[in-house]
């Protein structure tokens, strides 16, 4: 076991993996961290995060270490982007988090690596996004959470198209969403993707679309097609494999619920006492 002290109120060491960190608040482990091996991913939905941009990268003709141009809508532990740092150095990223205590002791306690190209902004993310130029970014990643829960203002057709602006042509968008069966919440949220984007896929695993525990829902968009073959290959032998949602089946799931708009959209749903969903 490891017995090393928290280094902040934030950030505590991961009791079973001796270096590594979670990085807590709101009542959930929102990052997860070892700052010797930033390449690796332990919270299951930020694995099926990188196989969206992996996958997405080989479609375009990019190679494993090239260079991305990426703004994360959420930052916590920094757990994406310093893997992205990692994995393709020199990528350029900017990270919208507006809780500027979080962000410095995660970065006192955790410091990112010398010339990480990680830019951190105390910038809410629909701001945030909204500031940035057209077709500035080729992936946008939304992973944020206030009060343990998805602001709704981050939801909405609205916040969807303005990803789509701030996107390159055929850039990925990626997204991490929080919902327990029977996702009355998640159809319509993913429904705003589906009205921005013309490619969507959601992975998750099988138990999240039958039982009612509050489970990760992972969406992937784009403009142009997307990798699908190569993410039900990855989903189908991942340690822990999940569905992948995309055409007639993912319209079936969405049972045609309506978009959230600016007017209507909502938080999603508390997170129960003791749910150990992992969240961004």
């Amino acid at each position: 076991m490891n017995d090393v002290a928290p280094l902040s109120p934030l950030v505590v060491p991961d009791a079973h993996w001796p270096g590594a960190y979670l990085v807590r608040k709101d009542g959930a482990d929102q990052s997860w961290i070892d700052p010797a091996h930033p390449e690796h991913l332990e919270f299951d939905y930020m694995v099926r995060i990188g196989w969206l941009i992996d996958g997405w990268a080989d479609a375009c003709g990019l190679g494993a270490g090239d260079r991305l141009r990426i703004v994360h809508v959420g930052g916590a532990g920094m757990s994406l982007a310093r893997w992205v740092a990692a994995t393709r150095p020199t990528s350029a990223q900017i990270v919208l988090e507006p809780d500027a205590g979080l962000t410095a002791a995660v970065r006192e306690a955790l410091p990112l690596p010398a010339h990480s190209g990680i830019k951190v902004r105390a910038e809410d993310g629909r701001a945030g996004l909204d500031a940035m130029s057209d077709a500035s970014a080729q992936v946008v990643i939304l992973d944020a959470f206030a009060g343990g829960q998805v602001p709704a203002s981050l939801v909405s057709a609205q916040f969807f198209e303005l990803a789509r602006r701030v996107l390159v042509p055929g850039g990925l968008l990626a997204v991490n969403l929080v919902d327990a069966h029977p996702h009355d919440w998640a159809r319509r949220a993913v429904a705003g993707v589906v009205a921005a984007f013309d490619d969507v896929c959601l992975l998750a695993e099988s138990s999240a679309f039958k039982g009612r525990r509050v489970a990760n829902l992972v969406i992937g968009a784009d403009q142009w097609p997307l990798p699908l073959d190569a993410l039900v290959r990855r989903a189908a032998g991942a340690a822990w494999p999940c569905r992948v949602l995309a055409g007639a089946g993912l319209r079936r799931w969405l049972a045609g619920a309506n978009p959230f708009t600016d007017a209507d959209a909502q938080p999603s749903p508390p997170r129960a006492d003791g749910e150990l969903t992992w969240y961004g």
